[in-house]
């Protein structure tokens, strides 16, 4: 007998009550960090678990939506657990848990009391939840909701240490996200005056009814919303600047999720309102110019961090890709790619933290000999690289294969374009990444221009950056096991992403004909077909 229909409503709103009452825990033992962090850790662990069991269920079952208080949809709160939705939650649980390890391995070798821990860790619980609640958000007010709780949290751990180049960075961080919020807030008002309801699943049934101008200004306006946080071209320029100046683990899960957060939103209402592909071609160049352009950005960059930054901007270009095909081959690649990326990409900048324990900076103009002085560092770094560069075996070729293979069987001139303009992108990261490898790995320290250079103390989330000889350095960037152990178990992760790619892409390829068909989410929501009226 299928344990399922009675398990699921259990489990569905688990990945959001589970960090926040980890968060209140947290708040009460703010003098005891060791406890803090053993609380955050269980509670990150059983998200886990939890999305986990989602996943297998949903994938066995398919779509189930929770109405909140037994309230019927849409006049209630709705959680829907579908595949998309289900392997959003257990890749980001798992990259959370992996960062929180992290951090705590740099908490407990730093050993300053100081240290902000005692607000860190309950916020980034808050955060996590956040992160659950806009995947799980059965209506666009949840979903605005989920971002909001994103936005507090994100800017409480872009500043934490509040040294003048955080807070500056932290500001218009908010400046900017307030402004896709209003405009986010602007779309459910004109959403909710054309169709009287906010139920994703009733919208689905309804836009049918609206005039198509006001159709497609509606999805304009949500479009634009989405394309800010998911830092898609042109609305991108704020990302390199606020994400780099933050602590390394803060920094690494921004990177991995918030953005992904807005691909999800954009992947979501376009599938389920918008499935005409009135802006799929809108939706095709972005992706071009995202790719391009943030590509290019990485190659001028000095900083690995920064790198990082525009190599996070431009590989969205490939998810809206896959998107603005709008096949489902597209849909399918984009998923996977999405899984792959969140996994690649903050593993990434987990290992640009540990660069910047062991030598004391990430600026390419400082770094030399890291291959050398750590072949343990040098793996950690070179396996995700290789990753982000799509060579072959690694799960990044596997994704970016199967959108070129989705373009291809698009066949317009400007699909053509894309696949040329995403292979042009690859080549371009696999130059980023190997002139990182070859600057700050392979050549000799005192080949570097500032590589005397070196910061008196490793980055802790209080930032005091004072720069003195190398060889004068007090501490001799010793990595804690704790923040290396976390890293390798991404990059295994990653690693687990290309080995088992076979069945991951199948539960893709589920997803993107469920994607394709709103009948099943409006089922699974409403109880009735597309058809029928509400």
């Amino acid at each position: 007998m299928s344990l399922s229909p009675g398990l699921l409503p259990v489990l569905t709103p688990l990945p959001v009550l589970v960090p926040l009452l980890g968060a209140a825990a947290t708040l009460v033992f703010g003098r005891r960090p060791r406890i803090q962090s053993a609380v955050s850790v269980g509670a990150l662990t059983a998200v886990v678990v939890i999305c986990g069991l989602l996943l297998f269920l949903v994938d066995r079952d398919g779509t189930t939506a929770l109405q909140v208080g037994d309230w019927a949809a849409p006049i209630g709160i709705t959680l829907v657990v579908d595949r998309l939705s289900a392997a959003m939650l257990l890749v980001s649980s798992i990259v959370l848990l992996s960062v929180n390890l992290y951090g705590a391995g740099q908490n407990i070798r730093d050993g300053d009391e100081r240290q902000p821990t005692s607000i860190y860790r309950p916020t980034y619980l808050v955060l996590t939840a956040g992160v659950s609640a806009a995947f799980l958000a059965g209506d666009l007010f949840n979903l605005f909701v989920g971002f909001e709780i994103l936005l507090a949290a994100s800017f409480v751990l872009l500043t934490v240490g509040a040294t003048t180049e955080r807070i500056r960075a932290g500001v218009a961080y908010v400046m900017v996200s307030s402004v896709s919020s209003l405009i986010f807030l602007a779309g459910i008002g004109l959403t909710y005056a054309a169709t009287g309801t906010l139920n994703l699943a009733q919208l689905a049934v309804r836009f049918g009814a609206v005039p198509e101008g006001t159709r497609t200004a509606i999805f304009a306006v949500l479009l634009v919303a989405f394309g800010i946080k998911a830092a898609v071209f042109p609305l991108s320029n704020w990302l390199p600047d606020s994400y780099p100046t933050a602590p390394a683990p803060v920094t690494a899960v921004f990177a991995g999720l918030l953005t992904k957060v807005g691909v999800y939103a954009i992947i979501r209402t376009h599938s389920l309102l918008f499935p005409d592909g009135g802006f799929d071609s809108v939706l095709l160049v972005a992706g071009l110019l995202t790719m391009l352009i943030g590509i290019l950005g990485a190659i001028a960059q000095s900083d690995i961090r920064r790198l990082l930054s525009f190599t996070l901007v431009s590989h969205i270009g490939y998810m809206v890709f896959g998107v603005g095909l709008a096949n489902a081959a597209g849909l399918s690649g984009a998923v996977f790619y999405v899984a792959h990326h969140i996994l690649v990409q903050t593993t990434l900048f987990l290992v640009a933290g540990l660069i910047e324990r062991q030598a004391g900076s990430t600026s390419l103009r400082r770094l030399g000999g890291l291959a050398a002085a750590s072949p343990l560092l040098a793996v950690l770094f070179l396996v995700p690289a290789l990753n982000l560069g799509g060579i072959p075996p690694f799960s990044g070729f596997i994704g970016k294969v199967a959108l070129l293979r989705a373009g291809a069987e698009r066949g317009s001139v400007l699909a053509w374009v894309l696949v040329g303009g995403a292979v042009l992108t690859s080549l371009l990261t696999l130059y980023t990444v190997a002139r990182v490898w070859s600057k700050a790995f392979w050549r000799p320290r005192e080949d570097a221009p500032e590589g005397h250079l070196t910061a008196a103390r490793p980055p802790t989330l209080i930032e005091e950056a004072t720069d003195v000889h190398y060889d004068e350095r007090t501490d001799p960037g010793r990595m804690p096991p704790l923040m290396v152990l976390s890293t390798a178990a991404l990059v295994t992760v990653g690693l687990c992403l290309t080995v088992l790619a076979g069945p991951i892409l199948m539960i893709a390829d589920r997803a993107a004909v469920d994607l394709r068909d709103p009948g099943v989410y409006i089922g699974a929501v409403l109880g009735e077909s597309p058809g029928s009226p509400r």
